[in-house]
């Protein structure tokens, strides 16, 4: 079987065309720059080009609100670059490393932060050594410029319909539960799940802002469906095909904004079934008053009863949930922190790297050094796969953008070929972002159209010279000993997820279940919802990092925790833990608080021992008197006691 770090530069993510997204990259880089080369002014055309392009790269699949966000914060923090990037010649190198440090200790924080990071480290390398006859705010001008013209474009090319992404969003939980129901007990099972929890973290980024209820309310009834549903995804076992229907005719009700229509009647195979239909049913309210067809078979009347339940909080972490202190409000868990320990070692890698490659490259050449800091500081970041999956992808895809360009060489010479270039690169950006080669190789044709635009005509074969000599260099940095630690790295990201998932499990077995008809019940419910997304959506994130931990090369490294092992227990953890609370909301015994706070702490203790250097505090061992149902629960945490210990 061949390791993973030899078949991970292989691996292309699937998915549809977005078609929209690629007509907005053809005429996101064309547009400025051919507007620029018709009046005589390359290198603002140019400046614009690059931030269309970096916008390009930002344009993924998002509602209005939401993809402005994607694309202006990454944008504000190039144009910062490029002002920061004054300084000249050997000044450039500590002005790089502590650009480089601050930039990578960001990254850590989130998606649109890392945008933002490398935006601003890759424009203040461009800002100081790319030759462009202009001042720094000039620079940053003509790069928003650019930027905002394709934010325009995407403004104008959404759907008509308002909140179109976000409600397919929305529907597309459902799908994914019914989905996943449809998958259990069979290979597909495992996949199907994690797929559902993707869609929920995808709904909660399109509601990020507080603009819609209707939508908010329908969310919160698919992430309560889930967990009903979470009780028989953990059997394993094939279920009624039945079970499924009721999600799908959410999922299109959601679409086409209207009400659902008549659902299947319940069945009560078993108490499992029993609670997701009553669960379907709830959902059903949160669409109003549904019709069906009285007396028709197979069907019954669901009575709506308006807009009952609340939000149950905000999907992702930094979402606006219940009032602090108030009713429903989550206990504080601090964010991976950008000063903690994955931020500097991150942040040390990157500034190590870009600071060591500007140096490089002004020891071989005084003039279009750039090309060479500019590379490290992609390749060093994690969150585009392992380390040597980068670099084998980035120097595959130089190649084969330079071989591309040197192809087009006998074109006609002149000043328009370069825009007709960018405005085919333009539309595959969208597409070959599935692959870092393929995006390499694209932002490579680019690039060099950009720069024959400026002038320099013979730039591919020091392309392909400075990516060679960047991709050593970051393969020695960074599997130099300290900062190839994924304890620190990987570490962190784990124990941020077990933090969460601890106070899920405190809330679920030290909370005093409540009277499902008194009102104080839905704040409850809020809460818990909020607990569980919280859990869910760090835990997929550690798991992300542990896999490409899994899939790095690490020759004669030392032995460390089996991460994605860990992850993966927690995750069942965190599924035992919502099943429970289902059972315990239909009558299931509440276990003693002495054992629950007993299991809370050893959790606890695990997240303390991947966190922190050495030794932690082991909590004894739990006492006999849990009730059965939490049997798999306190198996789960062992098992992560006993990882996080090694």
């Amino acid at each position: 079987m061949r390791p993973d770090w030899l078949t991970h530069p292989l691996r292309w993510q699937r998915g549809p065309v977005p078609w929209a997204a690629t007509v907005r990259g053809a005429a996101g880089m064309a547009v400025p720059l051919g507007l620029a080369v018709a009046a005589g002014r390359p290198a603002e055309g140019v400046l614009a080009g690059l931030g269309a392009m970096f916008a390009g790269v930002n344009d993924r699949p998002a509602g209005r609100r939401t993809g402005a966000v994607q694309q202006a914060v990454p944008a504000l923090a190039g144009a910062l670059g490029l002002l920061l990037g004054a300084a000249t010649g050997w000044w450039a190198v500590p002005l790089l490393g502590a650009v480089g440090v601050l930039s990578g200790a960001i990254s850590v924080t989130g998606p649109v932060a890392s945008a933002a990071a490398v935006q601003l480290t890759v424009l203040t390398v461009l800002g100081c050594g790319m030759p462009v006859p202009l001042p720094g705010w000039a620079k940053a001008a003509c790069y928003l410029a650019g930027a905002g013209w394709l934010l325009l474009l995407r403004q104008l090319t959404t759907h008509p319909r308002p909140l179109h992404a976000e409600r397919h969003a929305v529907a597309a939980v459902f799908d994914a539960l019914a989905d996943a129901l449809d998958a259990t007990g069979t290979d597909r099972a495992e996949t199907a799940r994690r797929r559902l929890t993707a869609a929920l973290d995808r709904a909660g980024e399109q509601l990020r802002t507080d603009h819609h209820h209707t939508l908010r309310t329908r969310l919160a009834a698919a992430s309560a469906l889930s967990e009903a549903g979470v009780a028989l995804l953990r059997d394993a076992r094939p279920l009624p095909a039945r079970l499924a229907t009721g999600p799908r005719r959410l999922a299109d009700a959601v679409r086409a904004d209207r009400l659902p229509g008549p659902l299947p009647v319940p069945a009560a195979e078993t108490p499992a079934t029993a609670a997701f239909d009553r669960a379907v049913l709830r959902a059903a309210t949160a669409f109003g008053e549904t019709p069906g067809a009285e007396g028709a078979p197979g069907t019954e009347r669901v009575r709506g009863y308006g807009l009952r339940r609340r939000l149950a909080g905000w999907v992702l972490g930094a979402r606006p949930g219940p009032r602090p202190g108030g009713p429903g409000a989550v206990p504080a868990v601090p964010a991976v922190r950008p000063w903690g320990r994955a931020g500097r070692a991150y942040g040390v890698r990157v500034g190590v790297c870009v600071a060591a490659s500007a140096a490089l490259a002004l020891g071989l050449r005084a003039g279009h050094w750039y090309w060479l800091p500019v590379t490290a500081a992609f390749l060093v970041k994690p969150d585009l796969g392992p380390l040597f999956s980068r670099v084998v992808n980035r120097f595959a895809g130089t190649v084969a953008g330079v071989l591309l360009v040197a192809a087009l060489a006998p074109a006609p010479p002149g000043p328009w070929w370069p825009v007709a270039a960018v405005a085919a690169t333009g539309a595959l950006i969208p597409v070959a972002q599935r692959h870092f080669a393929a995006q390499t190789a694209v932002i490579t044709v680019t690039v060099l159209a950009f720069v024959t635009t400026g002038g320099d005509h013979g730039a591919a074969p020091g392309r392909l010279a400075d990516t060679t000599l960047a991709c050593a260099l970051v393969l020695l940095v960074g599997h130099l000993p300290g900062l190839a630690d994924t304890r620190a790295r990987v570490g962190q990201r784990a124990a941020h997820a077990l933090r969460h998932t601890q106070r899920y499990l405190d809330h679920v077995l030290l909370t005093e279940r409540q009277d499902p008809d008194r009102p104080a019940a839905e704040d409850d419910a809020a809460r818990r919802a909020e607990l569980r997304r919280t859990a869910y959506r760090t835990l997929a994130q550690a798991r992300a990092a542990a896999e490409n931990a899994a899939a790095e090369l690490r020759p004669g490294a030392p032995a460390e925790p089996d991460w994605l092992r860990l992850t993966v227990h927690a995750e069942r953890l965190a599924d035992a833990a919502t099943a429970y609370a289902v059972e315990r909301d239909h009558g299931a015994p509440a276990p003693a608080t002495p054992a629950a706070r007993t299991l809370t702490r050893a959790l606890a203790a695990a997240a303390d021992a991947l966190d922190r250097p050495g030794p932690a505090a082991v909590p004894p061992a739990a006492p006999a008197v849990l009730p059965p149902e939490l049997d798999g629960v306190a198996a789960e945490v062992r098992r992560i006691r006993a990882l996080s210990a090694g």
